[in-house]
């Protein structure tokens, strides 16, 4: 008899599929998932502190500096000096970025479409309530130490 599928790894799987597709469609602009997702958090936060952004993107601040690198490069961001701390940077979209962020969301529009091809409206706010209640449990949880109730032996 097969076994039912794992919820982790389909949600896992959903999730990397998502990002696939949409990488796919955007592609064309030669800017990689990472430098995407810098541009969405800056949408969103502009004048945010660099160190903040690597937190809310999960990645070492390190390496969202080598990547801020390039996208200022490139004339898509600026850092522009934190009067209230000399040393720290607050991270601004430029006028050439506003563009891409449209192309962005037009893309992700795209591929939520295909995704949720053949559910309901109903389904789709069910389904976001569902996934933001499991996201909530598990912020709860994961703000917690980890219990082991079974000692394993290896």
């Amino acid at each position: 008899m097969p076994s039912s599928p794992n919820i982790s790894f389909v949600l896992h799987d959903v999730a990397r599929l998502l990002r696939k597709r949409f990488e796919q469609r955007s592609r064309a602009f030669g800017l990689t998932r990472a430098q995407w997702q810098v541009l969405a958090y800056l949408s969103l936060h502009e004048g945010i502190h660099q160190n903040k952004l690597a937190d809310l993107i999960e990645i070492m601040p390190i390496t969202l500096a080598r990547l801020l690198d390039k996208m200022e490069a490139r004339g898509f961001i600026e850092r522009r000096p934190d009067p209230a701390d000399r040393r720290a940077w607050l991270l601004y979209l430029t006028l050439k970025a506003h563009p891409l962020i449209e192309v962005m969301r037009s893309n992700g529009q795209k591929t939520r479409e295909e995704a949720f091809t053949g559910l309901s409206a109903d389904a789709q706010r069910q389904l976001l309530q569902t996934l933001c209640l499991i996201k909530s449990n598990l912020l709860e949880a994961c703000a917690q130490p980890a219990v082991d109730r079974e000692k394993v032996h290896v």
